[in-house]
């Protein structure tokens, strides 16, 4: 673990909330349902970690899952309910300036024993090309009561996401976090990062 909040410095947003959990249901069971297929069908590949930075690659002592990217093209309803969702979302709470999609959507696929140790998707003491990811969203694709484990747990301020079908969690992507090992069955879910210029 590492990183501490207590002492950022950073202009952009002036914070009105840092994890934002929906309420209702972003996508119905059939719908999830789709999503799921749809991953499926990119041949899922074991993820990597710190892909395009020295040490990167397989660790399957920081990561076990494996992953597929959803093309723009493949799901594009889905896709275009998340933009209405995030912008109203980043309105309402998070504050950035532009927002949108910045790349395609990680299916995941947590087995017995899977688990993505602390990490976060975006360091901001180090630089970036354009677009920067600034909020992170996870969507449960499954229902819960098929697998146990597998929280998604954020370093600030200590919180444990226990998600129902089709419901997601967005929060800021320089936030530690992890997700906890899964003990029985399979946890899937849906990754989308959203972003924009640099942080100024």
């Amino acid at each position: 673990m590492s990183g501490t909040y207590e002492n950022m410095i950073i202009t952009e947003p002036k914070w009105k909330s840092w994890i934002v959990e929906t309420k209702t249901p972003l996508f119905t069971p059939e719908q999830c349902r789709q999503i799921v297929e749809c991953g499926r069908r990119q041949q899922p590949q074991k993820a990597q970690v710190g892909m395009g930075k020295p040490g990167g690659g397989l660790d399957t002592k920081k990561r076990v899952t494996t992953i597929g990217w959803i093309p723009f093209k493949e799901m594009e309803p889905m896709y275009r309910d998340l933009n209405l969702f995030i912008q109203k979302a980043n309105e309402n709470h998070f504050g950035f300036g532009d927002i949108r999609i910045t790349e395609n959507a990680q299916f995941t696929e947590y087995p017995e024993g899977g688990f993505y140790d602390w990490h976060m998707d975006c360091d901001i003491h180090m630089e970036h090309e354009p677009p920067v990811r600034k909020i992170s969203m996870t969507i449960l694709l499954n229902d819960p009561s098929e697998f146990e484990g597998g929280d998604l747990e954020l370093m600030a301020p200590g919180k444990y996401a226990k998600l129902k079908q089709g419901h997601a969690i967005t929060f800021a992507s320089f936030l530690n976090h992890r997700v906890n090992p899964v003990t029985r069955g399979m946890r899937q879910s849906l990754v989308v990062w959203f972003g924009g210029k640099p942080f100024r």
